[in-house]
């Protein structure tokens, strides 16, 4: 049973006026960036009518309360755990307080480009059927710089054919870049405890199960890659590829039986490839350690011989460098 580990959203009372917008934004000793985080946002203010924007703080250290102070100027309210809960913990509780009809969950460290909002609210008007929309993303450095921005799943605004079979062989959406219905949530459950990293994969394409999934091609949100970060350790780890692979395997059984082994094994595949991709550029730093956690996580991927290959090259290199 995976109700155990994927959380109720509880839906709300009916009656009395709910905002459309619900901007819960989760944060853990971010304070240096959460300020960009929250002018992204009230760049973009409807009104509080139509406009929910909580801080969800998990256990901070750092000066959360002071930044939102300053920033929301009251206009922001603050949740703050007495206790350290976890990522996904701390996801959930953003859920459960939210009260608009959508929720967007943007971590605090990270922004989104004028007419997010407004991109997203047309699509979920112009087609109420979908439960989920998101948009082309960039990556930014610590300094708020852009790395790069992702290609586009399709020119045009509108569903995502087969949303399923698109979603489940890659991860396509980062967090910041989708909004969801609360009442997709409250069917679902939140994110699944069982993964401490790849979660949101999996969030994505269980959503994509059961409803349709709206595409928007302009870049819209930002998505920060800092050195600091628990998302930068796992991925240094390779600990993120082994989780990610668990993802494979837990969203295989709701794919189509026609396609699934085919779509597991490509998703497979295609990490193991990315592994291998990041081990050897991890060698080329003389990060030796992350370079041969990358080709063991590339074998727990994949036992294809090109990936056997080059795996055991890549690791063979990492013990002759160690050796000199």
């Amino acid at each position: 049973m995976t109700e155990q580990y994927r959380s109720r959203i509880a839906p709300l009372p009916e009656g009395g006026d709910r905002p459309l917008w619900s901007i819960m934004i989760p944060s853990y000793n971010c304070a240096q960036y959460l300020g960009e985080t929250l002018e992204s946002v009230l760049a973009q203010d409807m009104g509080t009518s139509a406009m929910q924007i909580e801080v969800v703080d998990d256990a901070s250290t750092d000066n959360v309360h002071e930044v939102v102070q300053k920033i929301g100027q009251g206009r922001v309210s603050v949740y703050q755990h007495a206790a350290n809960v976890g990522q996904i913990a701390n996801f959930t509780e953003c859920l459960r307080r939210s009260r608009g009809n959508i929720v967007h969950l943007l971590h605090g460290d990270d922004r989104v480009r004028p007419g997010f909002y407004a991109a997203m609210t047309s699509a979920f008007h112009q087609d109420p059927d979908i439960g989920a929309a998101f948009c082309r993303w960039s990556l930014i450095d610590g300094d708020g710089k852009l790395i790069e921005t992702m290609r586009q799943e399709q020119p045009w605004a509108g569903r995502i054919p087969d949303a399923l079979a698109c979603l489940a062989s890659e991860q396509r959406i980062t967090t910041p870049s989708i909004a969801v219905r609360r009442s997709v949530w409250e069917t679902l459950g939140s994110f699944d405890s069982r993964l401490e990293c790849a979660e949101d994969w999996e969030m994505w394409v269980r959503i994509a199960a059961h409803y349709p999934v709206w595409y928007e091609p302009a870049p819209l949100a930002e998505y920060r890659q800092r050195p600091d970060s628990t998302t930068d350790r796992n991925s240094r780890s390779a600990r993120e590829l082994h989780f990610t692979a668990r993802a494979i395997d837990m969203m295989a059984p709701i794919l189509p039986a026609a396609s699934r082994a085919e779509t597991r094994k490509a998703a497979r595949e295609a990490y193991a490839r990315s592994a291998l991709e990041k081990g050897h550029r991890y060698y080329a730093t003389g990060d030796l350690s992350a370079a041969r956690a990358h080709a063991l996580a590339a074998l727990h991927l994949s036992r294809s011989a090109g990936t056997l290959l080059r795996a055991l090259r890549l690791g063979f290199r990492t013990l002759r460098a160690r050796s000199l």
